[in-house]
């Protein structure tokens, strides 16, 4: 039985690990649920998963609903209630679902504290990953993939050695503009890019899809996750999301995981390992997905993806810049003050504009975080 916290437990990813930890009560015990504000789907959550522990990091959240969770949870409030409950010597597993730089605190705190990390907070590792890698390995700290992409790596990985790796091969749906003109880019709205060909996600990661920096970040992450430099990692657009992601390896053989599209099945590995349990995703018909295609990325219509690479070969705060102000330019985008292609525009001015610290400590992370948030907020509409 693995003691269980469950980190943004009302977003998308928490809604699907819930799933997971209802289906298996005999292998996992929900000990704390913590979501931002949305302090009414958190008690419904409570209701049904029995935690030990909830907690609000929004205190007005907090006020609203302290009277009204089951008898037998207690609900806390803030993040320094938060990271005690991590630190608890009962707790297995902490499963990072918060979305953005947000997650961050609690990510490296689960470390720290020797927890078996289940990381779907790809900004952690874009943000501080080499400090986080360092950190688990002097801890003997597990940290367990969640993104489907990097899960497909982890469990491709087992077909051989680290040192017969030849390269990783991320693959990407290629978003809901794959198919469209510069010029069709270059009017989309926010309509038109929260509509995912293939996957149902919140309102920031969707539209990383669409301009592929979500791409961009997992090769950031994958090159911290996996120890490989940006040279050794290649992205491929696979609009069917049935090939999650490849291995090859020195001897020209190429292992993939598939699976029909499903977050649960990434969560439920990343709970269970190193064992494997029966699933709650629909199983995978080679009748019906008899065709897999794969192209490269067009990095002329999507330069989100190139600024990646930049990044993860620059190493040092150059993610931490990058996933700033992409947040701000996505924010700034839903609010329609600026265009879409003017999302990894105002990216690549922050970026240009940065000045590396090439091995920064967390404070110095947090320092560029911020600076490249303010940089943002400040550039030109066009």
């Amino acid at each position: 039985m693995k003691n269980v916290v469950l980190l943004g437990s009302t977003g998308s990813i928490g809604r699907s690990a819930a799933e997971v930890l209802e289906r298996h009560p005999d292998r996992f015990k929900t000990f704390a649920l913590v979501a931002h504000r949305q302090g009414r789907a958190l008690c419904e959550q409570a209701a049904r998963l029995k935690p030990r522990f909830c907690a609000l990091t929004d205190e007005s959240a907090w006020r609203e609903v302290r009277g009204s969770f089951p008898a037998g949870v207690e609900l806390l409030c803030g993040l320094d209630e938060v990271k005690e409950i991590i630190a608890r010597p009962e707790v297995h597993v902490v499963l990072a679902g918060i979305t953005g730089a947000a997650g961050l605190p609690t990510s490296l705190h689960a470390v720290e504290c020797g927890k078996t990390l289940a990381l779907a907070n790809k900004e952690s590792l874009v943000m501080a990953g080499e400090a986080m890698m360092r950190m688990a390995a002097r801890r003997g700290v597990d940290i367990l993939p969640v993104d489907s992409e990097h899960s497909a790596i982890f469990q491709s990985l087992k077909g051989g050695r680290r040192e017969e790796v030849r390269r990783i091969i991320l693959t990407a749906s290629g978003g809901p503009f794959l198919h469209k003109s510069k010029d069709e880019i270059a009017a989309a709205t926010p309509e038109q890019a929260l509509k995912h060909p293939t996957w149902n996600m919140g309102a920031k990661i969707t539209i990383d899809s669409a301009t592929l920096f979500n791409k961009a970040l997992e090769v950031i992450e994958a090159r911290w996750l996996f120890g490989l430099p940006a040279d050794r990692i290649d992205v491929v657009v696979h609009p069917q999301s049935i090939v999650h992601s490849m291995v090859e390896f020195v001897d020209a053989s190429v292992i993939a995981q598939l699976g029909l599209p499903d977050m649960k099945v990434p969560i439920q590995y990343a709970l269970s390992y190193p064992d494997r349990l029966e699933g709650l995703a629909p199983r995978l018909s080679f009748e019906e997905a008899r065709t897999l295609t794969f192209q490269p990325p067009d990095l002329d219509r999507f330069p989100a993806l190139r600024l990646g690479f930049e990044a993860a070969r620059a190493g040092g705060t150059a993610g931490a810049v990058l996933n700033a102000a992409n947040e701000v330019a996505v924010e700034r985008f839903l609010r329609r003050d600026i265009s879409f292609p003017r999302i990894p525009a105002l990216v690549e001015e922050v970026l240009s504009r940065h000045r590396l610290v090439r091995e920064p400590d967390l404070p110095a992370i947090l320092d560029a975080d911020r600076w490249a948030r303010e940089e943002a907020a400040r550039c030109s509409r066009s």
